[in-house]
């Protein structure tokens, strides 16, 4: 969930274009008739369900219309594109784009508002499956999580190439899990209350046993976002004995693409889907075996995981209250992780760390060196 780069998020513009203007874009910009144009929950982007008739390829799309910040950045959106498409070709479940009637991958276009802002828009595939938000998650799930958290960075790292590789240097961007030292900056949204204390706590955890360490993790290209919405899965094997057994569909939302490191993504990931487990101190261990069956992490890796999964509860939190003071009208979807992410985060500093790390560790090495059966657990 992007909040645009490092600059105070007033500088964004989120775009809000009705059905009807996204129909039209749609046709004027792709060359498609659109039947019906959908508006889809997103964070700072527009998004829009679209679905095409008389269409030679694929029926339904997504219409991403981005803010008004990143749209100022085409070369960063254009890496984004193309890391979408690489991704496909390598087997990966992502979006692709429908290129615009003059061949390219998105198109900068006017709003027609008083302001004359334009934004870049993108017509994506639409992917089929339900987001792991909204399905009953099980080891199984998590763990595959994992293993597509440390098989798409590691894609990414070391076989994606670019000549606007550098745009992916994002120094301030709020997301990048670096930064959580900024949200100092935002910190305000939260008011004097007992949740500002946990925050103040978790950014010095975080200046003291992860910045003098980043230069020991190894770098990587992250995806940045693998949250409980931006997941797709559909079930692969279903029977009465045993729950469903899922495999990933689609990945979605590439907005926080940057470079960081491999413990980032593991990190962010374990964050995410504790949001939705009902015995979320134990998820970390199952999101860890399944990264570790492709990238085993370093022992400073391992160290930093706890005061990392704190840092991006305290990111997810403050921005989202931050933003929606902005944005008063997108409150329910700015605020869905806090329903239960102040309860886990809390949860998590009362046991400590070495108790939350002893029960992640112990629940990954159950699935042995190899990375076991995850359906089994």
């Amino acid at each position: 969930m992007s909040s645009g780069s490092g600059r105070h998020p007033q500088a964004i513009t989120k775009p809000a274009l009705g059905e009807g203007e996204a129909a039209a874009l749609v046709e004027r910009v792709f060359g498609l008739k659109a039947a019906w144009a959908r508006p889809l929950p997103s964070y700072d982007d527009q998004n829009f369900h679209v679905r095409v008739s008389g269409s030679r390829g694929a029926d339904e799309y997504v219409l991403k219309v981005t803010n008004s910040e990143d749209s100022r950045r085409p070369d960063l959106v254009e890496v984004q594109t193309r890391a979408m498409m690489f991704l496909s070709a390598e087997g990966f479940p992502s979006p692709t784009p429908h290129l615009t009637k003059d061949g390219g991958t998105m198109s900068l276009e006017p709003d027609g508002g008083p302001g004359n802002k334009k934004y870049l828009v993108r017509l994506l595939t639409y992917l089929p499956g339900t987001p792991v938000a909204k399905v009953a998650a099980t080891p199984q799930v998590f763990y595959e999580i994992g293993k597509l958290a440390a098989s798409l960075d590691t894609a990414l790292t070391e076989k994606f190439h670019h000549p606007s590789l550098k745009s992916l240097h994002r120094g301030q961007f709020i997301w990048n899990l670096a930064n959580v030292p900024l949200l100092d900056q935002y910190i305000y949204a939260l008011g004097q209350s007992k949740y500002r204390e946990v925050v103040e706590q978790v950014i010095e955890q975080f200046k003291g046993k992860v910045v003098p360490k980043l230069s020991s993790f190894r770098a990587c290209i992250n995806h940045g976002d693998l949250n409980d919405h931006n997941i797709l899965v559909e079930p692969s094997s279903a029977s009465l004995e045993h729950p469903p057994q899922y495999r990933v569909s689609g990945i979605l939302d590439f907005s926080d693409m940057s470079y960081g490191y491999y413990v980032f993504e593991v990190a962010i990931a374990i964050m995410y889907m504790m949001i939705e487990s009902s015995d979320p101190l134990r998820v970390g261990g199952h999101v860890l075996a399944g990264f570790e069956s492709v990238l085993p992490l370093t022992a400073a890796e391992r160290g930093a995981l706890f005061p990392l999964v704190s840092g991006r509860f305290a990111q997810s939190l403050v921005m989202a209250a931050h933003t929606a003071r902005l944005y008063p009208d997108n409150r329910e979807y700015l605020t869905v992780t806090a329903r239960t992410g102040w309860r886990h985060l809390l949860a998590m500093l009362e046991a400590g760390q070495e108790a939350v790390e002893k029960t992640w560790f112990e629940t990954a090495a159950a699935y042995g060196p190899s990375g076991g059966n995850a359906g089994d657990r």
